[in-house]
């Protein structure tokens, strides 16, 4: 159930804060009061369902705050997520009528909506949108082509130093900073989620973040509040370069 639809006012886009990394990345002031115009805001409570796999979408848009996770059920009822939805991700493909994925708010989400069809019409006529769609399609090919690496190849510990490493990079990006030295940030997903997500049990999560911690790769606060001393230590553990692209 959605908690709430805030006004199409409710945010600027000047201070939004995935501006420079959303679709709307690369728009000009016009283009921007188009887009307006078709936007809305919705808020989603953790745990909630933003979209079911196969249902119709009136909307695009991007996560603003929060995460989400995608995730496909088998026809058994088996259940595997498939990818995370961190801010400034997209969600929907215009042209495609319905959900490829079940859609789950994992914490507290905000999302930047347009509605579907004026948002096709839109890009057909606005080149700065269509074109940073496709960037942001691309990229997300490429992460989806580098977690088929760290499910299939990489060790428990390499995996969940990739899925902080993934994190902490997103966090220093849409906060204008360098994924370098150290980096502090909050962990957005419980450890049963990372243990689904990463296909490990959440024993093995627990064990091996705090092989971590006591190796003094990552500093804990709680369960979720982390530093990272070194960016380069935690890419190394993660078995990536330090300019390692996934999520990015």
């Amino acid at each position: 159930m959605l908690k709430e639809e805030q006004s199409q006012n409710s945010h600027e886009c000047d201070d939004c804060p995935i501006r420079h990394r959303a679709v709307c990345a690369r728009c000009e002031a016009d283009e921007l009061g188009l887009l307006e115009a078709i936007k809305y805001y919705r808020t989603f409570e953790a745990g909630q369902t933003v979209i079911w796999s196969g249902d119709k979408m009136d909307f695009v848009g991007s996560v603003v705050t929060g995460i989400a996770t995608l995730t496909q059920t088998m026809e058994d009822g088996r259940t595997q997520m498939v990818g995370l939805l961190l801010p400034s991700d997209f969600v929907g493909r215009p042209g495609r009528d319905g959900s490829a994925y079940d859609v789950v708010a994992t914490t507290d989400l905000v999302m930047c909506c347009f509605r579907k069809k004026p948002f096709e019409q839109l890009m057909e006529r606005t080149p700065h949108i269509a074109q940073r769609l496709l960037e942001m399609t691309l990229d997300e090919l490429d992460a989806a082509r580098e977690w088929m690496l760290v499910l299939g190849r990489k060790t428990a510990r390499e995996k969940i130093a990739s899925l902080l490493s993934i994190i902490a990079r997103r966090d220093a990006t849409l906060n204008l900073r360098p994924a370098e030295g150290a980096l502090v940030f909050d962990l957005p997903l419980t450890r049963e989620a990372m243990a689904d997500y990463l296909g490990l049990t959440l024993e093995t999560v627990s064990r091996q973040i705090s092989a971590l911690k006591r190796d003094g790769v990552i500093l804990l606060e709680g369960k979720r509040h982390v530093t990272v001393p070194d960016f380069t230590r935690l890419m190394e553990e993660a078995g990536d370069d330090s300019d390692g692209g996934m999520f990015a």
